[in-house]
């Protein structure tokens, strides 16, 4: 389950990220949730801020991903409980999850910030494209693409089953990337492009193209981020 959470405006953003990476993170595992991702917005991505793109405002400030082995109301409720003590707003997901590609050259230790840092992305499906077109264009051809020209090094696709909460933003994806620290403030290093710029050119031009197919960019959310793991799901 995927969590977007936003904090108090009159709460600063370290006492709302020591929260949740505190006492609602020990809370949490007591309520025992099989795994805990935190995505949050802290000083070591300011660098990022110019990466940030907004749709929905206010924008999420937070995001928590969430392993249960039921997703059920009842049984959902109390990690439900946790985050709404938390924060001043929630609004949650039912996703599945694909990871094309796996965190294997900075594997994060429980409850430290992950090296590099994470960009979240929030997807809208265009109205022109069905469902089914839209999933394929996404994970059957522009998932080698994201791949092939950019140098994350963990790379994750939500796809939204439904909504579990009241409200919530009409998302039909999360997406979750990690990258070099150099990334936040090098596209040549976003890119994986670094002292070539034909490739930069190639990647730059062809990621751009591939989005295009299915994303519509007045509708998207992009987020910089750290990550913290603090309970690998497996």
């Amino acid at each position: 389950m995927i969590y977007a959470l936003w904090r108090d405006t009159n709460r600063t953003r370290e006492d709302f990220n020591e929260g949740l990476r505190g006492t609602a993170a020990r809370r949490l595992l007591e309520a025992g949730v099989r795994g805990l991702r935190l995505n949050l917005i802290d000083s070591a991505v300011d660098p990022a801020a110019a990466l940030r793109q907004i749709h929905t405002r206010p924008q999420v400030e937070a995001v928590a991903q969430v392993w249960l082995d039921v997703a059920h109301d009842e049984f959902r409720a109390p990690v439900d409980a946790i985050l709404r003590a938390a924060a001043s707003g929630v609004a949650s997901w039912l996703v599945t999850e694909s990871e094309p590609i796996r965190n294997t050259l900075h594997p994060p230790r429980p409850g430290e910030r992950t090296p590099g840092w994470s960009q979240i992305c929030f997807l809208q499906r265009p109205s022109r494209l069905t469902p089914e077109a839209w999933r394929e264009i996404w994970q059957g051809s522009h998932t080698r693409v994201a791949i092939d020209t950019q140098s994350n090094f963990e790379y994750i696709q939500n796809t939204i089953v439904r909504a579990l909460s009241p409200a919530a933003p009409a998302y039909d994806a999360m997406v979750e990337e990690c990258f070099p620290t150099a990334a936040m403030t090098d596209p040549h290093t976003f890119f994986a492009a670094v002292d070539d710029a034909a490739k930069f050119k190639r990647n730059t031009e062809a990621m751009a193209a591939s989005c295009a197919r299915f994303i519509d960019f007045d509708k998207i959310d992009v987020i910089p981020t750290s990550q913290y793991v603090i309970r690998a799901p497996v």
